[in-house]
């Protein structure tokens, strides 16, 4: 029994001997040692993990505050909501901001115009009405925030015409735009400035009443359309210079259908 023991003995202390000292293994001890990091890697990287830490609290802080006060302004999104009473009236002001409407005025208006100042008006603004129609869907698929979930689902025209997106509100962005048009091309007098001013703020403000938008969305969506309309001044489209336009394409097509008619010619 002792020479067995001693033999055991002995070798559990080889076998702790042939063992690498604890310093070289780095299974074994995790500091700032370790020869898969440089020594001021951790250093480095730990301002950054903090600041984005605090910038991920922040942004949750914000959209919690977000859903909080858009929850609470959805006071018209059904029958049973509180103001339930008054939601035909604000859909009505929530469709005098839709497009349709919007171009098919503008359209009619530039064609029954005869003065070419008024027409030149009706152009850009029909043509403001694209680029702003173009640029919210564009940011609407890049974003794809999805719409608030309490929705009447019974209504005919918001099954229809209501986007599976919701940033950004695009009647927010239609309103600012076609206020400052107005504000700017067309209106001279105090009322209609305060009119034209308090329709576009009812329209964005009935996208929250009726629970469609965040409000992120609306305010998102009326910053949009008053930088719009400087992109509007600085392509204004004159109509002199459609009117040359036009007759370029005319006389090319002109051309072509000559030169064609030219070489059918030459071949007989």
């Amino acid at each position: 029994m002792s020479s067995s023991s001693s033999s055991f003995t002995s070798r559990r202390n080889s076998v702790r001997g042939t063992r690498p000292p604890s310093d070289q293994c780095p299974g074994r001890r995790r500091s700032s040692s370790c020869p898969f990091l440089p020594p001021g890697a951790q250093t480095e990287m730990f301002p950054v993990s903090v600041s984005h830490s605090v910038f991920m609290v922040t942004l949750r802080f914000l959209l919690a505050i977000d859903l909080w006060l858009s929850k609470r302004l959805g006071v018209c999104a059904c029958e049973g909501s509180p103001w339930g009473g008054i939601r035909p009236l604000v859909r009505l002001v929530e469709l005098s901001g839709h497009v349709a409407p919007w171009l098919i005025g503008t359209v009619y208006t530039m064609v029954s115009r005869h003065s070419e100042a008024e027409q030149e008006d009706m152009l850009n603004l029909a043509l403001a009405l694209i680029v702003d129609l173009l640029l919210v869907r564009v940011v609407k698929t890049l974003v794809r925030r999805r719409r608030p979930a309490v929705q009447n689902r019974s209504d005919l025209l918001s099954t229809f015409f209501i986007e599976r997106y919701s940033f950004p509100s695009g009647h927010a962005s239609r309103a600012a735009l076609c206020a400052r048009f107005f504000l700017t091309q067309l209106v001279d007098t105090t009322s209609m400035r305060v009119l034209v001013v308090g329709w576009a703020a009812l329209v964005s403000l009935s996208r929250l009443l009726l629970a469609r938008h965040y409000v992120t969305d609306v305010g998102f969506g009326l910053a949009l359309g008053y930088c719009q309309y400087g992109l509007v001044e600085r392509l204004w489209v004159t109509w002199d210079c459609l009117q040359k336009l036009m007759f370029m394409q005319v006389r090319e097509r002109i051309n072509r259908v000559s030169a064609g008619l030219w070489m059918v010619g030459w071949k007989l």
